[in-house]
C-alpha cells in the first residue's frame, strides 16, 4: 500500500513551497529544492539539509506519517530555520568558542540558544501563517503526545 502523497497532493506542496521561498525572500540567495520523505521509519514532521559553501538547501517534508496537520505550517518553519541560518550558525560558534564542548556550561547554553531558536522560529512561522497563509489553522499534532497538565505536576511535592 502507498501510504506516500498522491501526484494533485504533492502538485499542492510545490506550489506551496514556491510560494513561500519567494515570500520569505531566500532566492535568489538560496538555492532550495523540495524532497518528500517516504520512509515510513522517519519520524520527523520537516528537516534541512544544509550546505553553506553553495547556498544551498533541500527541505525535507515527511510524506508518509506527519505529527503537524497543516504542512503549510510546516513548510513555513523550515523555511524560517533557512532564514536564520546565519543567525544560528554565529550563536553556535559564539557558544563553542566560549565553553569546552560538554561541559555544564556549554549544554546551559546550547540548550537555551536551541529552544529558544526553535520558539523564535514558531513565534514567526504563526506571524506570517496568519498573515498570508492559505491554511492558517495551527497545528496541534504534537500535542498529542505531550503530557497533561497533571500530569506534569504528578509526583511533586505540595507547597
Amino acid at each position: 500500500m502507498n501510504n506516500g502523497k498522491s501526484s494533485m497532493e504533492k502538485e499542492i506542496l510545490a506550489r506551496l513551497f514556491d510560494k513561500w521561498v519567494k515570500k520569505l525572500r531566500l532566492t535568489p540567495a538560496w538555492d532550495i529544492r523540495l524532497e518528500l520523505v517516504e520512509d515510513p521509519t522517519w519520524t520527523k514532521t520537516g528537516d534541512f539539509k544544509v550546505d553553506c559553501d553553495d547556498r544551498k538547501a533541500i527541505l525535507l517534508l515527511n510524506a508518509v506519517n506527519p505529527k503537524q496537520e497543516n504542512v503549510e505550517e510546516v513548510i513555513v518553519h523550515e523555511l524560517m530555520h533557512l532564514k536564520l541560518y546565519p543567525l544560528d550558525q554565529v550563536t553556535e560558534s559564539l557558544i563553542l568558542s566560549q565553553f569546552e564542548e560538554g561541559s555544564s556550561g556549554w549544554n546551559l547554553a546550547y540548550r537555551q540558544f536551541f529552544t529558544t531558536l526553535e520558539q523564535t522560529v514558531e513565534e514567526m512561522t504563526k506571524c506570517f501563517l496568519l498573515e498570508f497563509g492559505e491554511n492558517r489553522e495551527l497545528s496541534f499534532g504534537r500535542c498529542a503526545g505531550q503530557k497533561s497538565f497533571d500530569e506534569l505536576y504528578d509526583g511533586l511535592k505540595n507547597l
